[in-house]
């Protein structure tokens, strides 16, 4: 099993480097069937959502078709957001313009991850699987949970989401897909922080499916 696990980067190269000749370069941009802003509810869990920009640089960066970037808190402006939110949509994906992980961009920032594992939530849509980290920046701790939506499909897994664009992209011409990702700061424990997280994640998975292309 050790073996054949330590084959699969490989296999999915190689595999991209066919399909790629075969249907990436065809594939059809497909755009969003309702506005993320518009899908994705302005007010959650009796907290208001605060939209902002990302910078120009970071916007060049993440190379989105469409994005949403939205902080929920308390009608009391004074005190921190409950959480964030950020979606970032890809109408197409080509070589040098496909989503980045979260798991690469985050230390980046200067956060590094205590724990991470994946999650099974319970939405409307039914049990979706999500990646579950624990981050920290000094004395600052926060809880992420994030995911890849798209064609049909909510997926975790690094490899497998790499696979399945590129089959769909060879056999379906599409390689549409959304980023979907939570940031709950830990101010009180884990636990209370990962509810919330989960709650949140139970109302955007649908969200999301009447946004995203059928």
């Amino acid at each position: 099993m050790t073996s054949r696990l330590g084959w699969t980067p490989a296999a999915v190269l190689v595999a991209g480097a066919l399909l790629a000749t075969a249907g990436v370069r065809a594939q059809r941009a497909l755009p969003l069937r309702v506005p993320l802003a518009q899908a994705v509810p302005t007010e959650i869990e009796g907290l208001a959502g605060h939209d902002y920009r990302l910078s120009e640089g970071e916007a060049q960066v993440a190379g989105v078709t469409s994005y949403l970037a939205r902080t929920y808190q308390d009608s009391d402006s004074t005190q921190p957001a409950a959480f964030s939110l950020y979606v970032g949509y890809y109408d197409e994906q080509t070589q040098g313009q496909t989503i980045h992980s979260p798991k690469n961009c985050l230390p980046g920032a200067g956060w590094e991850p205590l724990t991470s594992q994946p999650q099974r939530v319970e939405t409307p849509a039914g049990t979706v699987t999500v990646n579950r980290y624990l981050i920290q920046n000094r004395q600052r701790r926060a809880l992420v949970l994030y995911w890849y939506q798209g064609r049909g499909r909510v997926a975790w897994n690094e490899y497998g989401v790499k696979w399945d664009l590129l089959r769909d992209a060879a056999l379906r011409r599409r390689s549409d897909e959304a980023l979907v990702r939570i940031v709950v700061p830990v101010s009180g424990t884990e636990s209370e922080a990962a509810a919330l997280a989960e709650r949140v994640t139970g109302l955007l998975v649908p969200a999301m499916f009447r946004a995203l292309p059928a």
